[in-house]
């Protein structure tokens, strides 16, 4: 059984699904904006939702908020506003928190980001993912280059002191020049942070569908190698597989991610996991997807039987087994260039990682894991293939699955 001395951090995630299009890669649960969107009704919900989420989580501080969709800033500066102001009433929000909000480079977007600032976005993510006009064209993104790099001037002129540029390699029909142009675009325009991840063709997508061609993988790994370097030597320290930072500007909401926290979702089709020291449970949720659902949900009486969790908002709920710990907690911790401390295992946890070093030992003898001192990390053969590292940690009963080592978005 587990048992927990302390508590992990508390995130909160609230998942906004509108956008203007959807993109052909992606497979987020996001819906094309059609017509006006319902915005009172849907922040109202989200804060319902919110609400009947505080008893699972009574007394613990929100340590930071991560607004994602689709594409938040096609909201208004209003609603952003009444969002926020309904987290700070009912959540103890910690005053440093980090609030980070995705957002489209697009020129209507951008007109709203001294106002986002002014509604208590502290941190932004711009969805760039190119510098090239073709590119974006190809990944069906609606804004130019030329928007993209006016974005990040514009959120600089408007306050924010950290700022994200999404950013993809692997485009369809790209090459190695194109790729390495986009990295120095990036790097010129002086973000804080940078995350740098691979197109990856994601089932039920229409990329899937109908698959363009990519970049060989010879060529890929030549443009990650070489991207890595022209970070590095511009004080963007690789801190994650695909995340890059200045000093003092990792994001602290996807490290709690990473290092197995906790984290609150709400929003149509937004996912949690939530630990309990009473019951030494840790649960996974999920919320009803489509937005026209999740709205209805409100009016529902909390009581009706088919609620999950006493919440009509909830889809469902799905305990961690004490045998899927380790995977659950390598597979994210393992993201990491440091790794982990071996007591935050237990910490995080609720159970000790003694069960599992045969597996610890197995991986350290593969040459994919280390230990210095009290603290686990991948080498770099590990990092650079890590789905063979967290296979060490599945359980016998279950089969192998993938963990892409590029792939993950982590914004």
């Amino acid at each position: 059984m587990r048992s927990f001395t302390e508590l992990p951090p508390l995130s909160l995630y609230i998942h906004l699904p509108w956008c203007v299009r959807k993109c052909p890669y992606c497979d987020f649960n996001s819906h094309e904006q059609k017509g006006e969107i319902p915005e009172d009704q849907y922040i109202n919900a989200v804060l319902e939702d919110l609400a009947l989420e505080m008893p699972r989580v009574w007394g613990r501080s929100i340590v930071s908020v991560f607004i994602g969709g689709g594409t938040p800033s096609v909201m208004s500066a209003k609603a952003i506003d009444t969002l926020l102001s309904g987290v700070r009433a009912l959540t103890a929000l910690a005053p440093n928190a980090e609030v980070t909000m995705e957002a489209n480079p697009g020129t209507f977007e951008q007109e709203k980001f001294k106002d986002f600032r002014a509604a208590g976005i502290n941190r932004l993510s711009i969805g760039v993912q190119s510098f090239n006009d073709a590119a974006l064209e190809k990944l069906g993104r609606i804004h130019s280059a030329g928007e993209a790099q006016r974005a990040v001037d514009i959120a600089q002129n408007a306050g924010f002191d950290d700022i994200n540029i999404d950013l993809m390699f692997g485009l369809p029909g790209q090459t190695y020049a194109e790729a390495l142009h986009d990295i120095d675009t990036a790097i010129a325009l002086s973000p804080t942070h940078i995350s740098y991840y691979e197109l990856t063709l994601e089932p039920n997508t229409y990329f899937a569908k109908y698959p363009p061609a990519l970049p060989p993988d010879d060529t890929r790994w030549q443009i990650h190698e070489e991207a890595i370097d022209r970070l590095s030597v511009h004080g963007y320290g690789r801190y994650e597989i695909s995340a890059y930072a200045k000093s003092q500007h990792q994001s602290e909401h996807n490290k709690n991610y990473w290092l197995f926290g906790d984290y609150v979702g709400i929003g149509a089709g937004a996912h949690g996991k939530v630990s309990f020291a009473d019951s030494g449970k840790i649960e996974r949720s999920w919320k009803h997807k489509h937005p026209t659902r999740y709205m209805d949900s409100m009016s529902r009486n909390i009581q009706q039987p088919n609620t999950v969790a006493g919440s009509p908002f909830m889809g469902g709920l799905d305990p961690i087994a004490t045998e899927d710990t380790a995977i659950e907690f390598m597979m994210n911790a393992l993201r990491l260039k440091d790794g982990f401390e071996i007591p935050l295992f237990q910490q995080h946890t609720g159970v000790t990682i003694d069960r599992w070093q045969q597996a610890i030992q197995q991986s350290i003898d593969a040459g994919l894991l280390q230990q210095s001192g009290l603290r686990l990390h991948a080498t770099q053969e590990g990092f650079n293939f890590l789905n063979d590292l967290v296979a060490y940690f599945i359980p016998d009963n279950e089969p192998v699955r993938s963990y892409p080592t590029f792939s993950i978005r982590p914004e």
